[in-house]
């Protein structure tokens, strides 16, 4: 089985409710009853459980890090505009927004994480960023977008 982020997040969010649950149960017995004193325990349980949930959280947002695939198409274009941008003397500027990258990013293979699966008529897939998106959607006709998972 290959572990997903969203593996994590759904094991995240079963900790957060048993959480819940526990201290809801805790919160439950009536002050000074013996009960109370007895869930003490529980209810340190239920910070733990809470910790483990906030740990799987992370781990969920590392490992969609670390498994982000670079798009990879061999032109680069502003993560946010898409093909708007323009070089000079090294500096890639997108003319919409005006940020600027230290490097011709125009001849270079993009390298914004890909967040797309792209099929057209043939059935041919493409995994494309945001930014090649925007341009394919203007250029394309027939063509399906799907949203890969995200962080």
């Amino acid at each position: 089985m290959t572990v997903t982020p969203a593996h994590l997040r759904a094991l995240a969010s079963r900790a957060e409710a048993l959480t819940a649950e526990v201290r809801a149960l805790c919160d439950s017995a009536p002050n000074g009853s013996p009960e109370r004193e007895h869930l003490a325990v529980a209810g340190q349980a239920a910070n733990w459980l809470a910790r483990g949930a906030e740990d799987l959280q992370r781990a969920a947002t590392d490992l969609a890090r670390i498994q982000a695939q670079p798009c990879g198409l061999p032109w680069s274009v502003c993560p946010e505009h898409g093909n708007t941008l323009s070089s000079s003397a090294g500096v890639s500027t997108c003319r919409v927004c005006r940020r600027t990258w230290n490097y011709s990013r125009p001849g270079e293979p993009c390298k914004e994480p890909v967040t797309w699966k792209v099929i057209d008529r043939a059935g041919t897939e493409t995994r494309m960023c945001d930014g090649h998106v925007l341009g394919a959607r203007a250029a394309a006709q027939g063509v399906t977008f799907l949203r890969l998972e995200q962080p």
